[in-house]
């Protein structure tokens, strides 16, 4: 009988240090994903078009927030940042001036620092209808549009015309839906 009781004592000793484990299991889990998605990375959907086509409609992305830590974003990053003009709103667009550089849109074509040769723009959807500009872009800002040139809300609209280093939350890298691809 002596034998049994402590047997059945074990049991309840060893059931209770499996539930402790699995709650401490499950704690740290939800302490290295807040870690991970608040300092580390940045899980994002794409509501509109403004990106097309190098980041469509309903894409599902990651952005890294440590990108910038120990450099500075180069022209054609393709950024997420809080929106200058109401930074409760998230947008995502390519950096293309640089600060304390002049842009101006003429013709369909960007340039920079009223260069004779217009920017390379590869990964535009197609070239934008209107002119903008010049513009010089502060010393603590960058200048950024959407791809798809003409159907963007991007600094050539804002009131606000530039994002500051503050405003940057993060790199995007990496689509994983609806297939994997890395972003140029």
């Amino acid at each position: 009988m002596e034998k049994e009781q402590e047997q059945e004592k074990a049991k309840k000793q060893n059931f209770r240090k499996e539930v402790r484990s699995w709650i401490v299991c499950i704690a740290v889990t939800l302490a290295i994903t807040l870690f991970i998605t608040n300092f580390v990375i940045v899980n994002a959907s794409i509501p509109s078009g403004s990106m097309e086509n190098t980041i469509m409609t309903g894409d599902k992305l990651i952005a890294f927030r440590t990108a910038y830590l120990f450099s500075e974003p180069k022209r054609g990053d393709v950024i997420i940042f809080k929106y200058p003009d109401d930074e409760t709103e998230w947008y995502i667009k390519r950096v293309i001036a640089l600060p304390g550089e002049t842009i101006e849109v003429k013709d369909g074509k960007v340039y920079i620092n009223k260069n004779k040769k217009p920017l390379k723009e590869p990964y535009i959807r197609e070239e934008p209808v209107d002119d903008f500009g010049p513009y010089k872009v502060p010393d603590n800002g960058y200048f950024v549009m959407g791809d798809n040139r003409n159907s963007s809300n991007d600094a050539r609209e804002w009131q606000t015309h530039y994002v500051t280093r503050d405003e940057i939350i993060g790199k995007a890298s990496f689509r994983y839906y609806p297939s994997p691809k890395w972003i140029k």
